[in-house]
């Protein structure tokens, strides 16, 4: 596209492995292979793999905007979310990146979370505010007593 004496000089651009991530067609460090997972006779014919591509787009952006609905409504809305991305993922090596890099980050916070002096400090705070809670319930019960709903204005 350019000759070699007019190419726009700039930072140099890092090589997906310079950057850490997998390589397309490639594999991930578990072993398992990047890229597309269509069954073989969708990816032997262009329009074929195009429209399970497509199909495959579509069915995880259901999921996706699924899930973000349930996040303030009831319902396990990050759950969803993560099987939409494992959908996309399916065909897609920037989704696989993605939950490779979610699941790094959750197995590291575990990791962190089960660190005894985490734990010692996490189980002091809910005992502090379990009995702060518990005092302040006394209180306004010895201060207004037990009355229920339907006993009210009556």
């Amino acid at each position: 596209m350019y000759a070699d004496s007019v190419r726009p000089s700039g930072p140099a651009v890092a090589t997906p492995a310079e950057r850490g991530a997998a390589p397309v067609g490639g594999r991930h460090s578990d072993g398992k292979p990047t890229g597309s997972r269509a069954p073989r006779w969708a990816r032997r014919h262009r329009p074929l793999y195009v429209g399970w591509r497509a199909g495959v787009f579509v069915a995880g952006l259901a999921v996706v905007v699924a899930g973000v609905i349930m996040l303030p409504l009831p319902g396990p809305g990050w759950l969803v979310i993560f099987a939409g991305m494992a959908l996309w993922g399916t065909e897609f090596t920037w989704a696989q990146r993605v939950l490779g890099w979610t699941r790094r980050r959750v197995t590291e916070a575990t990791r962190r979370a089960m660190d005894p002096r985490v734990r010692r400090r996490n189980i002091a705070l809910f005992a502090a505010g379990v009995t702060v809670c518990a005092a302040a319930l006394t209180g306004y019960l010895y201060s207004y007593g037990v009355v229920l709903p339907w006993e009210i204005g009556g």
